[in-house]
């Protein structure tokens, strides 16, 4: 089995490949590469010698790799991670039968890589693009997986990938400051209404108003935060719902883990809400209904943020196909994630704690989504000249290029 490790030394960051080799007293060899391209590339090409350590052949059919796969995910884990939630397994049992529909000629141990850019072709003519790279990326953790266990000697899925078409290829739209502030004075107003069920029903969404335009959490973070979450000025992050709001679980990923400063003036609205409004409840829930649960995602979006959006005025009018006028909410409650994230932007943190206050796993991620927005704010603080100007100037005074 070969794999590969990531080592820094006095010549910077290196990857060095392990294989299996007969000459070796240990049975494997070292090959080191100063790209994890390159080390991708020679274990790939790599093939196991004679004498090398035997394979386990007990998994012989794809069919067999990827039900093993799926077991793992539920019960042990992927290297070393926690079992998936039910919904994650709902999704890659989905994505295993597309596996399995496609008509495989080789047996497992036969596989080269090839035969996965075969698989691949099927996948784009037969599925869309995205089902097709998610499916293929799922395929890449079953080979990965039978790799590491020793079912074969080596990933040869890895060099195949479908690049994926960027959900924020547009721009996304950002909520400005003043937008914002629009916004919460418009729950404000709803919190202090005269009708009196009204203001119950914004009493609660009040709070999760400003947490969510104050920390940049994700909907189904901030609806289940914990009341023993809330210390020292700030909320720990450690748990969200799964999608459809059926159950709660962990973080989206371990990023997902982290502590978030409060402005003082939304840590006391919270922290009031939760001591004075919050019933006790089995889940330590802050924002729960009447039945003692967490509040739906969906009822969120339409029943509090919408109106806040109307209330401020925050709404674009569109025609229905009877050519009858209607109001839509110009944001969604994931743009407050945004605005948060512009907010930091703004106040040039850097990089690697902008990853961690957003829960991204990795930062290409935060640049990926964010990397306009911080080309605009480097721009907006360069002077503005052209590179003529930078040219030294000659005894006259003139420029170098006034004297041909």
């Amino acid at each position: 089995m070969s794999d590969i490790r990531r080592r820094e030394g006095s010549k910077g960051v290196t990857y060095q490949v392990r294989y299996p080799s007969a000459a070796a007293k240990t049975g494997y060899a070292y090959k080191t590469f100063r790209t994890m391209k390159e080390a991708r590339a020679f274990r790939d090409k790599h093939v196991v010698t004679p004498g090398s350590a035997p394979l386990d052949t007990s998994i012989r059919t794809l069919t067999q790799a990827i039900n093993l796969w799926l077991d793992i995910c539920e019960k042990e884990g992927r290297d070393g991670r926690d079992p998936v939630t039910a919904y994650t397994l709902a999704t890659y049992r989905r994505r295993a039968e597309i596996m399995k529909d496609y008509p495989w000629q080789k047996t497992l141990g036969d596989l080269q890589t090839p035969d996965v850019v075969a698989f691949r072709s099927w996948l784009l003519r037969t599925y869309s693009r995205d089902l097709a790279r998610k499916t293929l990326t799922s395929f890449h953790a079953v080979i990965k997986e039978m790799a590491m266990r020793g079912h074969i000697a080596s990933n040869v899925a890895a060099s195949v990938a479908i690049r994926a078409e960027s959900r924020y290829d547009e721009p996304i739209v950002i909520p400005t400051p003043e937008e914002v502030a629009r916004l919460l004075a418009a729950a404000d107003r709803l919190a202090n209404s005269t009708n009196r069920q009204t203001a119950r029903t914004w009493q609660r969404y009040r709070p999760i108003l400003y947490l969510a335009a104050d920390t940049g959490m994700r909907p189904q973070e901030y609806l289940v935060v914990a009341r023993k979450g809330l210390v020292e000025g700030g909320i720990h992050v450690t748990r969200a719902l799964e999608r459809g709001s059926r159950k709660i679980s962990v973080t989206k990923t371990p990023a997902g883990r982290r502590f978030i400063d409060l402005s003082p003036e939304t840590y006391d609205m919270v922290r009031h809400y939760a001591d004075h409004h919050a019933i006790e409840n089995k889940y330590d829930l802050v924002f729960l209904t009447d039945t003692g649960k967490w509040l739906d995602t969906d009822n969120w979006r339409k029943r509090g943020f919408y109106k806040a959006c109307i209330e401020a005025g925050l709404v674009d009018e569109a025609t229905d196909e009877d050519g009858k006028a209607i109001l839509t909410p110009r944001f969604s409650p994931y743009d407050l994630r945004h605005f948060y994230a512009s907010m930091l932007i703004e106040q040039r943190v850097n990089f690697k704690r902008m990853q961690k206050l957003m829960g991204h796993e990795d930062v290409k991620t935060t640049l990926n989504v964010y990397g306009h927005l911080i080309e605009k704010v480097e721009r907006s603080s360069e002077e503005r000249f052209g590179m003529l100007s930078r040219l030294p100037r000659n005894s006259c005074g003139n420029s170098v290029a006034d004297t041909v």
